[in-house]
């Protein structure tokens, strides 16, 4: 994985459980502007959503009440306050938030119109194992949205992304991951690379998957076993 430093699930669950009770108030804002353009795509869209790595659910209540959402996440801790979240604001187009491994989704074939995965990448253990698993579950016609940071060789900020690596485990992300991981990993269609705010930190890619003959939309996703 072009040298990046491997981070396993329990150091991702370990740095969540910490971030967890902070996480809204802290990166949150850093990555909002991301998080809406995104949402801003797929609320034009209809039919089933699959958001990987919910987190606390700090999307759920902007997602459009006519898409049928579906959030899963690695920790229990985030997941807790997602839950919380979705009866406070009383959503009833949230189909169910699992506790769920990003690399290995219970979830069928073809079970999702769209799939999100926002700052996901740079903090799972297998991202590629991860995109091969979001393409499987997504329809035939569907898209794939990732907003992630993507690091960069030159100037300061490749300088510091490169001196972080080595922390990767304790930071629970990847610094120096590279767009290339997992875009040249899927037979996806690379439709729009976005670059977002603050200054170009992140970056959304968005993907689309070929259309079969003969085949619609995802209709109803299957419930994880």
């Amino acid at each position: 994985m072009n040298g990046i430093v491997r981070i396993d699930e329990q150091s991702v669950i370990k740095a969540y459980a910490r971030w967890a009770p902070v996480y809204d108030f802290s990166f949150g804002p850093i990555a909002d502007a991301g998080r809406k353009r995104a949402i801003d795509i797929i609320n034009k869209r209809s039919g089933n959503l699959l958001e990987v790595g919910v987190g606390t659910g700090v999307a759920l209540p902007r997602y459009a009440p006519h898409l049928t959402v579906t959030g899963i996440d690695l920790s229990p801790d985030m997941l807790r306050i997602a839950r919380q979240r979705v009866r406070e604001k009383r959503l009833k187009n949230i189909a169910g938030i699992y506790e769920m491994d990003a690399s290995e989704l219970t979830f069928e074939d073809e079970s999702f119109d769209t799939v999100v995965a926002m700052y996901v990448m740079t903090v799972v253990p297998d991202p590629v194992k991860v995109l091969r698993e979001l393409e499987r579950v997504c329809a035939p016609g569907g898209e794939v949205l990732i907003v992630n940071h993507f690091a960069q060789d030159h100037g300061m900020r490749g300088w510091v992304e490169s001196f972080m690596a080595p922390a990767a485990r304790a930071l629970g992300w990847h610094p120096d991951f590279r767009a290339e991981t997992i875009t040249d990993a899927t037979t996806l269609e690379l439709v729009e690379t976005v670059k977002l705010k603050p200054f170009g930190l992140f970056t959304m890619l968005r993907f689309r998957k070929a259309e079969e003959t003969g085949k619609g939309s995802a209709g109803e996703a299957a419930a994880p076993a």
